[in-house]
């Protein structure tokens, strides 16, 4: 019996990008960045096959890598300009980062699994994403003595929007998160802090692991 053909990742990378254009991702940056960062890196050897389909896929500690739509779709509406510090709340595989480290200038990137935390400074340091650090922290109380953040995302679902990441982000910032209970859909919310005050956009309904305050005791 001859052996499986292996998966072509080529042709599944172009349909990969071809699907978001379809989808209405317009951004050609984003485009860009989604074409060049290799998603097979950030999945689990098992799941490689499965890398290029839009599909949430799970990670260590519990955590999931989220679809590739999803992760195009929230790095468009960030609106990220290549002079930004981008602050991103919930590091997982570190693909979101990995994406966002091809838009902006500096990125922070916080963990609260330290497991978590280490795979992805090595993944991002082998594809060469100098421009992003990891820290591993409370996600919540953001990084204080890194902010003010041009731009923040939140890969993970807040009841409310943490009081600590509002106060991080700069005047004319904007806040990609999803809000809501935990147990049920969230929504994800744009939010843009002016010289007046806040302006709120809800987006799209979505489907994330809670945000957790503190640092994890293990992993």
């Amino acid at each position: 019996m001859p052996a499986p053909t292996p998966p072509d990742h080529n042709v599944d990378h172009m349909k990969f990008v071809l699907d978001l254009r379809r989808r209405g991702i317009m951004d050609a940056a984003v485009l860009r960045a989604m074409e060049e960062v290799p998603r097979e890196r950030f999945v689990m050897p098992a799941h490689v096959h499965l890398a290029y389909l839009d599909r949430a896929l799970p990670i260590a500690c519990g955590q999931v890598i989220s679809q590739p739509y999803l992760v195009a779709y929230m790095t468009e509406q960030l609106e990220v300009r290549p002079e930004h510090h981008v602050l991103e709340v919930g590091t997982g595989s570190g693909y979101q980062a990995a994406i966002l480290s091809r838009l902006a200038a500096r990125v922070t990137s916080i963990e609260r699994y330290r497991t978590l935390a280490d795979a992805a400074r090595s993944r991002l340091r082998a594809l060469n994403c100098d421009n992003v650090e990891i820290i591993t922290g409370d996600g919540m109380m953001g990084a204080a003595d890194r902010a003010p953040f041009d731009r923040i995302i939140v890969t993970a679902a807040a009841v409310t929007v943490p009081p600590a990441l509002m106060d991080q982000l700069a005047v004319g910032g904007i806040m990609v998160l999803p809000l809501g209970p935990h147990e049920q859909h969230q929504r994800l919310v744009k939010i843009v802090r002016t010289g007046q005050g806040v302006e709120r956009t809800e987006l799209i309904d979505v489907r994330f692991v809670p945000l957790l305050p503190g640092q994890a005791q293990e992993l």
